[in-house]
């Protein structure tokens, strides 16, 4: 369940409500194309956006649609005591993995991370994944708290930021935190113009916010490293370029909900205020990136 590629649909929320009908449709691509797991409610999913009861709505939807495609969904919240109800839905609802940030509002320490998931893995019967993702919780993980925080029970992946651009780095970096976790515990690596290197580099998965829209070509990437044919991981890659030029200038979620939205996959608006979709010129140069992308994918439009 934690190697190959995990998806992440967005999920078409705003101050309307949640487009259930263009989600489940997001769904049924990635089921489709095959993906190894749907990632339900991540960054990507506007999970922050949402209470609790939107959440277990969108979650059920996902596991309803899936076809026996493993979910994983974020029990993420500032509380503690708000991750623990969380993660009671999740698994009534039947999610097959949980992934889980050290959200806070102030600055949190080593101990009380540890202690957020030391409580947390204490009362789950599924899989969770440690999310490490400092440019949103800025919080920064040391690879020896990785190391204590994955002896705990049900603990089963890390997803890590993305790793150095250069290859021996980037193997470096796997390979210090590989010594420092069980071997069943897998590495995944988000921040997808860095998902081609981390591969190559040992990653076992990709944690994917394109991926939960463009599946295949994810999945083109993902097979190619994992099958050793780092070139050509590396080559399909390099060709989405403009596409993480954008990601990199406007976000991954404001580049993808466009793109969404341009391909006829979701209606606009499709994010919550007050995040802000791009602006015209960043959506006439998507449009003009998409074409060759659009060709490789196959399209299920509620749209037109």
């Amino acid at each position: 369940m934690f190697c190959g590629l995990s998806a992440f649909p967005l999920t078409p929320v705003n101050e309307t409500g949640i487009n259930e009908k263009a989600f489940v449709t997001l769904i049924q691509r990635l089921v489709a194309a095959g993906v190894d797991l749907i990632g339900a409610l991540g960054s990507t999913g506007n999970y922050a956006y949402l209470n609790r009861e939107e959440r277990l709505r969108v979650l059920r939807l996902a596991v309803h649609s899936s076809e026996g495609i493993p979910v994983m969904t974020s029990i993420s919240a500032i509380r503690t005591s708000e991750v623990l109800r969380l993660a009671e839905d999740a698994q009534r609802a039947g999610a097959s993995a949980v992934l889980l940030a050290p959200v806070s509002y102030q600055a949190l320490t080593n101990e009380e991370v540890y202690s957020l998931y030391e409580q947390v893995t204490s009362s789950l019967s599924i899989p969770l994944c440690v999310y490490d993702n400092p440019g949103t919780t800025h919080f920064h993980f040391s690879d020896e708290l990785h190391g204590r925080i994955a002896e705990l029970p049900n603990v089963r992946s890390i997803k890590i930021p993305g790793v150095s651009s250069d290859p021996e780095e980037a193997n470096a970096r796997i390979s210090k935190l590989r010594k420092l976790i069980p071997s069943y515990v897998t590495i995944g690596v988000s921040g997808d113009p860095f998902a081609a290197t981390g591969l190559n580099a040992g990653c076992e998965a990709w944690y994917s916010a394109l991926g939960g829209l463009f599946p295949e070509t994810c999945l083109r990437i993902t097979r190619f490293a994992l099958d050793g044919c780092a070139d050509e991981a590396n080559r399909l890659s390099t060709q989405l370029e403009p596409l993480w030029s954008l990601f990199r200038q406007y976000g991954s979620l404001r580049v993808v909900s466009a793109a969404a939205e341009i391909s006829g996959l979701i209606s606009s608006p499709s994010l919550p205020l007050p995040l802000q979709p791009l602006n015209q010129s960043a959506r006439e140069h998507l449009k003009f990136i998409l074409k060759d992308l659009q060709s490789t994918e196959t399209f299920c439009s509620p749209f037109g």
